[in-house]
């Protein structure tokens, strides 16, 4: 049984193919470029050399076409022609409160992703996008939404509702929802492996940390509360969004430079973060040696981050009481090792005792490492996400009429027989 998992951003869509039977990924790659012009595919197959093809795609459905291409070619392909996929599972930012789990995507369900898609108005049309040329390329074959936000579906009212009036959120949705669930998920369910317990025992902090950035206060397996907010702006300092910031400062520089409430959006999730701080650099690895080199404000950006890493440490500490471990993950998460070094720092009066030399020597994207010392009574451990096996696992489990919600669900990754490809 072969599964396809599509990820369509605005411009790029990501892929894997994944072996069920075999539990191990055929092929992935991404087309970038997709309607802006000099449009290219990477196309990654165990084994072989990485292959990369220029082609125009004007649109996803030419995006998608191409994946399909690539994958049947009799040079660079994997599969003979795409009857062999069994379904197709795709990543779709905004659920609202609409979805708490995947499903299987048929005109109602399509429907109701579109009518939240002012929610999420940079993601949920190229992720709407996605789907359509999928299902116009693989019209035979089973389709399902996996949903961002389902994950954090768990948390309380007091947790998700905003100070506003209240018709803000009877009227247009207004609340927080969370995203990156599914890497959530994924990690705060090996860190329980990790920790010997069940996912119901434990409270875990998960910290995603890429050029996105949000952080989750699980307990006894649930999500309570989660950094990103109505939209993915609100939060931690990420590579180019502002995070938490004073709500009046928008209107206040809007006035000051007359800048539209489009402009201003832009500003704050394109020009802001870590690039705003530094003036060039969204890439830490590139904040990291400009800092060394003396770059003032690259040491200040470094600051900031770390600073407010562990603010949100602090917060979650505070509502989830007894604290298990902390996860590290994505891209900054599994390789920054400076960042968690500065996050950590002074915390051994809630339990942490960072070893510095496994956290520096932890700098991969392939193994589960610990990176506090034996005695530590919370461990920090730093674990590659699999965002791709959580879409596969809940596609064959719809599929086979077994997926529950996750709490309930049995993933293979949460057993202590799992091993990482």
């Amino acid at each position: 049984m072969d599964i396809l998992a599509l990820n369509c951003g605005s411009s790029s869509v990501k892929y894997q193919l994944f072996d069920w039977t075999k539990k191990v990924v055929i092929a992935k790659g991404m087309v970038e470029r997709v309607t802006i012009g000099d449009s290219y595919i990477i196309h990654e197959v165990p084994g072989r050399e990485t292959y990369r093809e220029e082609y125009e795609c004007p649109d996803h459905k030419t995006a998608v076409h191409l994946i399909v291409k690539i994958l049947t070619d009799k040079t660079y392909g994997v599969v003979e022609n795409m009857s062999s996929i069994s379904a197709v599972g795709h990543r779709v930012v905004h659920g609202g409160e609409k979805f708490t789990k995947s499903v299987l995507i048929n005109d109602t369900v399509l429907d109701a992703i579109k009518e939240v898609q002012h929610l999420a108005p940079l993601h949920n049309p190229p992720n709407i996008a996605g789907i359509e040329a999928a299902l116009a390329n693989l019209p035979d074959v089973p389709h399902i939404a996996i949903f961002d936000t389902a994950f954090h579906q768990s948390m309380p009212e007091h947790a998700y509702t905003y100070p506003v009036p209240w018709e803000w959120y009877d009227k247009h949705g207004v609340r927080r929802y969370g995203f990156h669930g599914t890497s959530h998920l994924y990690v705060s369910k090996r860190a329980a492996v990790l920790l010997e317990k069940e996912p119901e025992n434990c409270n875990i902090i998960t910290m995603h940390i890429g050029n996105g950035v949000s952080h989750t206060a699980i307990k006894n397996g649930i999500s309570i509360d989660t950094s990103m907010g109505l939209t993915p702006l609100e939060g931690a300092v990420m590579g180019t969004r502002c995070g938490d910031i004073d709500p009046a400062i928008p209107a206040f520089i809007m006035e000051r430079e007359n800048l539209s409430p489009k402009e201003i959006d832009s500003v704050l999730n394109k020009k802001s973060g870590i690039l705003g701080i530094t003036g060039e650099f969204t890439d830490r690895r590139d904040v990291i040696e400009a800092a060394e080199a003396g770059n003032e404000r690259c040491t200040l950006a470094l600051e900031i981050e770390s600073y407010r890493l562990k603010k949100y440490i602090g917060s979650y500490c505070a509502i989830l009481g007894r604290l298990d471990a902390i996860v590290f993950t994505a891209g900054v998460g599994e390789m920054g090792w400076l960042i968690r070094e500065k996050a950590l720092e002074d915390l051994e009066h809630i339990g942490i005792k960072l070893d510095k030399e496994k956290n520096r020597n932890t700098m991969t994207r392939k193994a589960e490492t610990t990176i506090t010392t034996p005695d530590s009574p919370v461990k920090v451990f730093v674990i590659p996400t699999d965002e791709e096996l959580v879409f596969t696992e809940d596609v064959v489990a719809i599929l086979e009429e077994t997926y529950t919600d996750h709490m309930k669900f049995k993933y293979s990754f949460a057993e202590n027989t799992f091993q990482r490809k």
